[in-house]
């Protein structure tokens, strides 16, 4: 059986799809196919790349991503991305999706055209990068002389990108709606609301996945909540293992531990 395993954009919730896959790999389940978008792009990047949830957290850590940000004083966003080119590719040195030991599909929006791309052979770094661009926050990414803005604008849980290539989905989504305290800021309001946007998007997505998780823990936090890494890789990590015997159902087979 070949499992395809798709990972939502999210910002820094995003981390917790690395807590969501360690809980995964200690059942015994692999994956054939990856679909990424926004954080699920870097995510699946590094998973892909063969690096282990653990050591794709301290990366995540330990990059200074923050600091490799520059201003875009174009004005077509207040970020430029390119200078973190550099930065991953000291991760993923051949930059290429064909040097994966997981075949990957990442998923960006070409803002002019108004359409999906679906980036899965030849350079590797710019695209996952394209995929995070938030508009109004990051500067579209250019490749090939083609603007490129976060993928989650039209399409959050790539499903359809690997539907046909798998025999079982799993979704993992962490773009999490849920109370929260009454908002107060500017950023608060417009985070809120690309998160409502995103999300009536995608909802016709998750009855195509045999399997999603998505820890309702996650609507406490926000999307740059990258100081609590830890406890967002603990919240993917122990909400998957609380699902252990529905994964099980899904499967209809006993899933075997690997300590």
């Amino acid at each position: 059986m070949k499992i395809g395993l798709v990972l939502s954009g999210g910002g820094a919730r995003g981390i917790a799809h690395l807590g969501i896959i360690k809980a995964l790999q200690e059942m015994g389940l692999g994956f054939d196919q990856i679909a990424g978008t926004s954080a699920g792009a870097i995510t699946g990047a590094l998973i892909a790349q063969g690096y282990t949830p653990d050591e794709s957290l301290k990366i995540i850590e330990s990059s200074a991503f923050v600091r490799h940000l520059r201003p875009a004083w174009n004005r077509m966003g207040l970020l430029r991305l390119d200078m973190v080119v550099d930065l991953y590719r000291k991760y993923i040195p051949h930059d290429s999706f064909e040097g994966l030991q997981t075949p990957l599909h990442i998923v960006a929006v070409d803002l002019n055209a108004g359409e999906q791309v679906v980036f899965e052979q030849g350079e590797l770094i710019r695209p996952v990068l394209a995929s995070c661009c938030l508009p109004g926050i990051f500067e579209p990414m250019l490749i090939n002389k083609r603007q490129f803005v976060d993928g989650g604008v039209l399409n959050n849980l790539p499903v359809d990108v690997i539907e046909n290539k798998v025999d079982f989905v799993i979704g993992s989504h962490c773009n999490v709606l849920g109370p929260r305290k009454p908002i107060r800021s500017m950023r608060g309001v417009i985070e809120r609301s690309l998160v409502l946007a995103v999300q009536s998007k995608t909802r016709d997505r998750f009855a195509k996945c045999n399997v999603l998780i998505e820890p309702p823990q996650l609507s406490q936090y926000t999307t740059t909540d990258i100081s609590k890494a830890r406890e967002l890789f603990r919240v993917g990590y122990q909400y998957t293992r609380s699902m252990r015997s529905e994964i099980e159902a899904s499967f209809e087979k006993p899933i075997v531990e690997i300590s």
